[in-house]
């Protein structure tokens, strides 16, 4: 896995990304297709044009109208116009290629620009201007000390939509003022939003204002959020609303769809707030699936697991949501490269589901929680080899390590599992259902899914010989320990 060793130049005053879509795909072996689309109509049939990965072409023909309810190129049947199963059925008969219904979808069909549009339309009800304030005491060159109000902005993504509370996902860094002083309460500070369609400016509120700390009036259509929760290390904080305040301003909000998984390569669409000058949209590409980049939110440098994408996004723009041509959410925008605007980067969708309906959980538990907890297994893991494997049905590939445990706390949970050094790490059984672990962060990812009471078995290989389950352990209470 690649490293970015610079620090990278973060937006202060927040990053998003919107939704846009065109759909696109690979193809089979040998040769690769990039894409299907209609490219030309006669009368009444239609051309459609395979385009290879070795800039060769290939066409098709569907005849529209035969056998409608007015007889033979009747006008008004269903089969009066082309069907894409039509065209999935000509595809697979032309190319041999005997893939599913819904991958031929998701993989080779191109939307027009019109069609794009509308799924970027449709993004743009998940979006959100924020605004957030806090007291902060900042100290010059000679070490006078001065107390104001701090105002940044960023963008945010509506969540989850429930009857009482609306959640919206944002950056950490977004709500976190490392200058926030004791009046302030603490490091976090009150975040204010607008949503699409109803944005506007918070203005100077003269009543309240002090000659210490300025006071800002949010309008009718500024919408107070609540804090419920954020991690630190995951440069995901959560936010909430009562629904029916939110929804009196638009009740046609939505809340983002989850995407199953991004690749390299697929359409990346930021919606966010640049400047603070409104939301807009941007499109790119997802460039790397998976880096470490080095941030500094607290002063303090960590590693942040990150998606490359070469879409443009902007101070203001952090927070925001990064979409796949579907218009399903892929990520959290949350930095760029200062040097170069084709380098910015994305928190995984992964994580951020992960790490949001973690602190959602947590928080409707016990109101005194406000940050993310996970299991400790008690058990490291070495990358003993890694490798691109390329799928030749659904033409995506992915990189896939072995996972070689190294060492077994003594009475942890993988040691009462009766792992043992050596051992393969190939995935877990949560609750019965199995999931593969293909990667080192795949192990973090999933623990912190798992909640006090469920049971959790590790599905691994020893010495060469088939994988198997390990014994079965219940999590407790204890077992959980916070993120920061």
């Amino acid at each position: 896995m690649g490293k970015i060793s610079k620090y990278l130049c973060m937006a202060l005053m927040v990053m998003i990304i919107p939704c846009c879509a065109m759909l696109a795909g690979c193809g089979s072996q040998p040769v690769s297709i990039v894409s299907i689309e209609k490219t030309d109509t006669v009368g009444l049939v239609d051309t459609y044009t395979i385009s290879y990965s070795d800039g060769t072409t290939s066409t098709f023909t569907v005849t529209n109208g035969k056998d409608g309810s007015d007889g033979k190129d009747g006008k008004d049947g269903s089969s009066s116009v082309v069907s894409i199963t039509e065209v999935y059925e000509k595809y697979k008969t032309e190319t041999g290629n005997n893939i599913s219904y819904e991958e031929f979808l998701n993989e080779y069909l191109v939307l027009n620009d019109d069609s794009t549009c509308k799924v970027i339309n449709k993004c743009l009800l998940s979006s959100v201007k924020l605004y957030v304030e806090s007291y902060q005491t900042t100290t010059d060159f000679w070490g006078n000390e001065t107390k104001s109000t701090a105002m940044s902005a960023g963008s945010g993504v509506i969540y989850e939509i429930r009857d009482d509370y609306t959640y919206v996902v944002t950056n950490y860094h977004v709500v976190y003022n490392h200058n926030a002083n004791a009046d302030n309460g603490s490091k976090i500070g009150r975040a204010y939003g607008y949503l699409y369609g109803s944005e506007s400016v918070p203005v100077k509120d003269t009543q309240n204002s002090t000659s210490t700390y300025t006071a800002y009036d949010y309008g009718k259509l500024g919408i107070a959020f609540e804090y419920i929760g954020g991690s630190l290390e995951k440069d995901i904080a959560v936010l909430r609303v009562q629904t029916s305040k939110i929804k009196a301003i638009n009740d046609g909000i939505k809340a983002v769809t989850l995407a199953d998984d991004y690749y390299v390569g697929e359409t990346a669409i930021a919606i966010g707030n640049p400047d603070a000058d409104g939301i807009s949209v941007t499109e790119g590409i997802v460039s790397v699936d998976n880096e470490y980049i080095n941030l500094a939110l607290d002063n303090q440098a960590r590693a942040y697991r990150s998606i490359r994408i070469d879409t443009a996004i902007y101070q203001g723009s952090s927070g925001g949501g990064l979409f796949n041509a579907r218009g399903e959410l892929i990520g959290i925008t949350n930095a760029g490269d200062g040097d170069d605007q084709n380098v910015n980067f994305a928190i995984p969708l992964q994580v951020v589901a992960g790490t949001a309906d973690n602190i959602i959980s947590y928080y409707n538990d016990n109101n005194e929680t406000f940050g993310v907890y996970k299991i400790k297994l008690g058990v490291e893991v070495e990358t003993t080899n890694s490798k691109y494997v390329y799928d030749s049905n659904t033409g995506l590939g992915e990189i896939v390590e072995t996972l070689k445990v190294t060492n077994v706390e003594e009475n942890s949970i993988t040691d009462l599992m009766e792992l043992e050094v050596g051992d393969i790490i190939k995935g877990f059984v949560i609750n019965n259902e199995v999931y593969d672990i293909n990667r080192t962060f795949e192990i973090g990812d999933k623990l912190v899914e798992v909640r006090a009471g469920d049971e959790i078995k590790i599905v691994y290989a020893r010495a060469g010989a088939d994988p198997v389950q390990s014994a079965a352990y219940t999590i407790l209470a204890t077992d959980l320990i916070s993120v920061a």
